[in-house]
């Protein structure tokens, strides 16, 4: 319930560089065979802007100073595997501060606060040299707007984002995937202990170490995976099995895809009972390709009984994308990966789309997010009512469960305290 009518504006902005929660990596060079030393990769960065293969990611803080004394704030920043796959080059903060500082505050200032919707399809549309603003700074700059909104309203950003795209708030937690570090096996048990909805997400980007070269060392992974849960779970606890492969089974099986199917039937016998989820099986030269590689890996997997769900990722970066791949039934999820939409209008639309027409959807991210773009992601998710949740910021999966379980049954708190 929207409690306040007397709209507030903002008087001031303010912009702090601050650390994102995890790090950016240069995917091209690690597919070209980068040495791994430890954490980082020996060899020189491939895709423009990186200065080292392996780089601490950055954000801008845009902190908006209302006239009523209040601070909104959103966060400025980027995916992992930034620069592929149709996303925008790698954001480094110091390169935009000044810009965003000159250019994009002075057109905050003196904006009210009674409507999220416009404001953030206007700032989401702004050019610099015939290009959109970087997806990072309309992603931060949104997020700010919607806070800064909900602040002017007197409600949660939840509801804001109801009343505004007719939605109905939900009044359960959304299921959350636990993104996890693909070798700590003290994780896995926390995760497991804590009855994560999904897990373990991990991150696979290379066939000799991760993968096998006959895909041995990922179907050993899943039975591990299994075994513990069966080992230390509740009897009752059923988590869905969730790998994320980043392209690896298409290099390692050439894009044959009926020998790729055949695999992943090997792969879900590996985790029985639990449903499989495999995001980004393959990442193609294009988006054609993409589309019509997993099209035909889905017809593949149906067609032999392998009860195997498809998750889109890579290519499938913006609302445009988002609709085009629920059109064309590519896969059985899409990932709406919030900071690759650019403003968080997007986001909310293309959940909503794929929701209306009949596409199982998760609200994604990325490690390298932060706490606020997280909290902010929960609303949003509370108020479209997406499949499940990732596990955001970092790669710690105790931390961005904790976040975005926590602000979600503040809210739903706080709302069901509005209703009585």
């Amino acid at each position: 319930m929207i409690r306040n009518s007397n709209f507030t504006k903002i008087e001031k902005v303010l912009c702090a560089i601050g650390c994102s929660g995890y790090i950016h990596r240069d995917f091209k060079a690690i597919k070209n065979g980068a040495e791994q030393n430890g954490f980082i990769h020996i060899g020189n960065p491939v895709l423009p802007g990186f200065r080292r293969i392996d780089e601490p990611g950055t954000i801008i803080s845009i902190i908006l100073k209302l006239e009523d004394g209040q601070t909104a704030f959103g966060d400025c920043v980027d995916v992992i595997f930034t620069g592929i796959a149709g996303r925008d080059k790698i954001f480094n903060a110091e390169n935009y501060i000044d810009y965003v500082i000159k250019e994009i505050s002075p057109k905050l200032v003196g904006r009210q606060l009674n409507n999220f919707r416009d404001l953030a399809y206007e700032f989401d549309n702004l050019y610099n040299e015939n290009k959109k603003i970087h997806t990072a700074i309309r992603y931060g700059v949104t997020q700010a707007l919607l806070h800064a909104v909900s602040l002017s309203l007197n409600c949660t950003m939840a509801e804001v984002i109801s009343s505004e795209y007719k939605t109905n708030i939900v009044d359960k937690l959304i299921p959350i995937l636990a993104s996890c570090q693909r070798d700590d096996s003290m994780q896995l048990d926390r995760m497991i202990l804590k009855k994560v909805d999904l897990l373990p997400h991990a991150s696979f980007t290379d066939i000799n170490k991760h993968t096998g070269l006959k895909g041995e060392k990922l179907i050993n992974y899943a039975k591990r995976i299994v075994n513990r849960i069966k080992e230390i779970g509740d009897k009752e606890y059923k988590p869905k099995i969730h790998l994320d492969v980043h392209g690896t089974l298409g290099d390692l099986f050439k894009m044959d895809f009926d020998l790729m199917s055949d695999y992943l039937g090997e792969l879900q016998k590996a985790t029985f009972p639990y449903d499989l989820l495999i995001e980004s099986p393959i990442i193609a030269k294009s988006q054609q390709e993409q589309i019509l590689g997993f099209k035909k890996l889905k017809e593949l997997l149906n067609k032999k009984g392998f009860e195997v769900s498809l998750i889109a990722d890579e290519w499938c970066n913006t609302f445009d994308d988002i609709k085009l791949f629920t059109d064309e039934e590519v896969a059985d999820y899409i990932q709406v990966k919030a900071p690759d939409l650019g403003g968080i209008n997007n986001t909310i639309e293309a959940l909503l789309y794929c929701k209306k027409n009949g596409m199982k959807v998760y609200l994604g991210g990325t490690g390298n997010e932060t706490d606020q773009s997280s909290r902010i992601t929960s609303h949003i998710a509370l108020a479209c009512n997406p499949d499940f949740l990732l596990s955001k910021p970092g790669f710690g999966g105790d931390e961005g469960i904790m976040i975005l379980h926590n602000e979600m049954s503040r809210t739903l708190t706080i709302l069901s305290e509005t209703r009585q």
